[in-house]
């Protein structure tokens, strides 16, 4: 870990701004139906008041616009970490402003303010110099502990280090360990597993991972691209048509490395759950028929090279998972990882779909790390600078 982290600052009895990552999914009635990334925030926030902070909370939720939309207030989010720590959350109505500076400076040492939606600001995600000030202002210190946004220049996450002196904290330390570990000093063999829609998601990650991998996995509907692009016939699977050429182009570029692609599939004459479905005997799928998930000879295939791996990162299904009779696959590989993962291996789950892939299989607790952020880790993976760790300072 080559960035500050807040065990290497005294922040005893400091005022303190955290940037978490309290994105969290809710239901029509405003209920918390997923708090991972809340959970994932208590190490950072428990050490900080072992230290006698006072602390304040910033986050975003949802894509408000630059507007106050009260479906996307973090007020329920206030109420699950207070009785997550099981003390009371103090709750700002804006994030900044007099009253909120009233707050901030009326807390005692161990007391937790939560600001409300930064995104009700549009300065949020413009990155201004002003609102960061303002957000500034409220602290002493500034921690950043929201992986799933330091991809992105905000004000709350690239801003703020300008006019505070800055750390990172535990769950940002986790990510930046794994991930960067799996990168730069992988035990081998290393498998990338790598599904979902679209080879466009992926061109930079599979161009950065063939240079570190001793091994690419690929499922779900990008794979019809790649095995399109070869001349097989996919029937009416989704393919990148304008993407063909880029996805010949990948291939070669692996050059040594085992480039996995599947060798048959579970079709359907539609993507729906009451679809008819066939296994296809090889790679071939007939015309009007739909690829949704990897086939039993291709799960034999993938789960021997699993097996085998010592670091594992996957990011992305096997196929159209959400619907039961298509997951057979993703499931199938998510159980090999955790099996890997048990015998010595390490496990990295990236993204959001692999994440819900790998709970909906009942093994999350069997992997090594689920990381808290999709687009992130993805960014991440490719090789590029996060702003939000770029402005942290190194140690």
């Amino acid at each position: 870990m080559s960035k500050l982290t807040i065990r290497d600052v005294d922040l005893k009895g400091k005022k303190v701004l955290v940037r978490v990552d309290y994105n969290v999914p809710l239901d029509k009635s405003q209920n918390i139906t997923d708090d991972t990334r809340i959970k994932e925030s208590l190490p950072t926030l428990k050490y900080l008041l072992e230290q006698n902070c006072k602390i304040i909370l910033c986050s975003h939720l949802g894509r408000p616009k630059g507007k106050v939309a009260p479906e996307f207030s973090l007020e329920p989010v206030a109420k699950r970490l207070s009785e997550l720590l099981k003390q009371e959350i103090k709750f700002a109505p804006d994030c900044i402003g007099d009253e909120v500076k009233k707050l901030a400076g009326g807390l005692k040492p161990k007391e937790i303010l939560l600001l409300e939606n930064l995104r009700f600001h549009s300065e949020e995600e413009k990155n201004d110099d002003k609102f960061a000030k303002q957000l500034s202002e409220l602290a002493e210190f500034f921690v950043q502990d929201a992986f799933g946004t330091v991809h992105r220049a905000h004000a709350s996450t690239a801003g703020v280090n300008k006019f505070l002196p800055s750390a990172a904290g535990f769950l940002l330390e986790k990510e930046i360990k794994y991930l960067g570990d799996a990168l730069q000093n992988p035990t081998r063999p290393f498998v990338a597993i790598l599904g979902g829609a679209k080879v466009s998601d992926k061109i930079g990650v599979i161009e950065n991972l063939s240079k570190k991998v001793d091994a690419i996995l690929i499922g779900g509907a990008m794979a019809y691209t790649f095995l399109k692009s070869q001349g097989i016939s996919v029937g009416k699977s989704l393919v990148e048509e304008d993407k063909l050429e880029l996805a010949k182009d990948l291939m070669k570029k692996t050059g040594k490395i085992q480039f996995l692609l599947p060798v048959d599939h579970i079709i359907a004459d539609k993507v729906d759950a009451s679809a008819n479905i066939e296994a296809t005997k090889g790679m071939e799928i007939k015309d009007g028929w739909f690829g949704v998930d990897i086939g039993s000879t291709t799960i034999i295939k993938y789960k021997s090279v699993i097996k085998s791996a010592k670091t594992i990162v996957l990011n992305g299904p096997m196929g159209v998972f959400e619907i039961d009779k298509f997951a057979g696959g993703t499931n199938a590989v998510v159980k090999a990882i955790a099996d890997a993962t048990s015998k010595g291996a390490i496990s990295i789950i990236g993204g959001g779909d692999s994440v819900s892939a790998v709970k909906k299989a009942g093994v999350s607790d069997k992997v090594s790390h689920i990381s808290t952020g999709g687009g992130a880790s993805l960014e991440f993976l490719e090789g590029l600078e996060l702003p939000g760790i770029a402005a942290l300072k190194d140690k």
